[in-house]
């Protein structure tokens, strides 16, 4: 699906292109591609980097066309609500200026909002590239907060018990938190090659680059940290689950000590041996009450250890 926005108070919707205008394209269709490869003239070759779903973030120029693919989170629609990064290219040239990604994200549609509320049009392209760099490094950091909340969640729960949900969830969190971490340190890249082009720093906004950098500082630092959390969490759950296991053997060699004693007595009883019972009526009321008197001592020694 495709749109168009132009400068207005913010950027507004368009019917058409315009130049100068913002062409956005979501989840393409054929038609989409067929639009902008045979009306815009969009490299094709730019076209399928921005498709592979691995594209490392980066910039190319191709006979005056310029693609900068960064990495923008994305939350995953399923049960268990985990985020991960695609690709989002833009693809410009003298009055065109394009977008693509492959994904339904919200980071498009939240900054096309923001430029209504800030009133910020589209004056150069290489500054409105910056912009949604700036978006998408905020964007990661609303995420963090989540993945956050549902660490904390967890730690919650290992207090209680420790159940496979909670080790697939905290393991799929640490899988994101890898995502983002090779995400944010592209862009990052991305961002001082951008800075340093040729013909670049006469164009751009200083501020608006100094913005993006420090966003961009802070989420890969928040994301470090929370992978450092994580890694703790999931060191407790091992040690939790090492501990429970040791409970359990314990408890089952004190069941196995308990229950030998009075088998080791009637074992003796058992044999056909002359032992001298057949003289001694209360041999076998004797044989009992040891045999119970053995197993309650041995009950009562592993209860003091704390085995049970």
């Amino acid at each position: 699906m495709r749109t168009f926005l132009k400068n207005g108070i913010g950027m507004i919707p368009c019917n058409k292109w315009e130049p100068n205008c913002w062409v956005n394209v979501v989840k393409p269709t054929p038609q989409d591609k067929a639009y902008l490869i045979n009306t815009l003239d969009v490299p094709l070759a730019f076209y399928e980097d921005i498709e592979d779903v691995d594209e490392r973030p980066r910039v190319e120029v191709e006979d005056g066309w310029c693609l900068v693919l960064m990495r923008i989170p994305y939350k995953v629609h399923n049960a268990n609500g985990t985020f991960s990064t695609v690709p989002l290219g833009i693809i410009f040239k003298d009055d065109i200026f394009v977008s693509v990604c492959f994904y339904q994200t919200d980071i498009i549609q939240d900054f096309i909002s923001y430029t209504k509320r800030k009133n910020i049009n589209k004056t150069d392209n290489i500054n409105f590239v910056f912009r949604l760099l700036l978006s998408s490094s905020i964007w990661f950091l609303k995420y963090l907060k989540s993945i956050n909340a549902q660490i904390k969640a967890a730690e919650r729960e290992l207090e209680t018990s420790v159940e496979n949900d909670d080790l697939k969830t905290l393991s799929n969190l640490d899988r994101t938190l890898v995502y983002f971490t090779s995400a944010l340190r592209g862009n990052e890249i991305l961002t001082h090659k951008l800075k340093n082009m040729r013909g670049i720093k006469e164009v751009y906004d200083p501020d608006l680059v100094e913005d993006v950098e420090i966003e961009s500082k802070q989420a890969l630092e928040t994301t470090s940290i929370y992978s450092t959390i994580l890694n703790s969490t999931l060191d407790t759950y091992a040690t939790v689950i090492s501990n429970n296991l040791n409970m359990v053997m314990k408890r089952l060699t004190s069941i196995n000590v308990i229950l030998m004693l009075p088998t080791l007595i009637a074992s003796f009883f058992g044999m056909n041996l002359e032992i001298g019972t057949s003289i001694f009526n209360w041999m076998f009321y004797i044989a009992v009450f040891v045999s119970i008197a053995f197993t309650a001592l041995s009950a009562i020694f592993f209860y003091k250890k704390r085995w049970f």
